[in-house]
């Protein structure tokens, strides 16, 4: 014989939309943060080995000094970087990853090996949509 649920307590247990909105109210910050693209280069780029300033500027070609600055002050922030000014003389900045930083490894290289092995067919795909928009439009 079928159990009979209590209708109160079936009220209070959250739906599994409700689950997915929390947790992507409660994800999404963070990954505001840490996704964005040039957090993403720059936890790249300090991945191997601590870098300094310019260093990571010159292999981030298109990297804004600005820009830099405040995607570097982001990570520091979150935690996953951490800077250190060198006072030899000229006087630099070094950033590394710290422990929380390294954890972003392993999904980094398999998010960075998944966009290398698609990006052709990513490609592809937007030229297939533009030619269809293109023809959309024309008629």
């Amino acid at each position: 014989m079928p159990r009979i649920e209590d209708p109160v307590r079936i009220k209070a247990m959250p739906k599994i939309e409700d689950h997915v909105r929390v947790d992507a109210m409660a994800t999404r910050p963070i990954l505001d943060q840490i996704a964005n693209k040039w957090s993403v280069l720059i936890l790249t780029v300090l991945c191997p080995e601590p870098a300094r300033f310019n260093a990571i500027k010159r292999r981030l070609d298109g990297i804004t000094h600005k820009a830099l600055t405040e995607a570097l002050r982001r990570l520091e922030r979150n935690g996953l970087v951490s800077r250190r000014v060198i006072t030899a003389s000229p006087i630099a900045v070094e950033y590394s990853l710290t422990l929380l930083g390294h954890s972003l490894q392993e999904p980094f290289a398999a998010l960075y090996g998944w966009a290398a092995n698609h990006h052709c067919d990513i490609q592809r795909a937007q030229l297939e949509y533009d030619s269809r928009r293109a023809a959309e439009l024309v008629e």
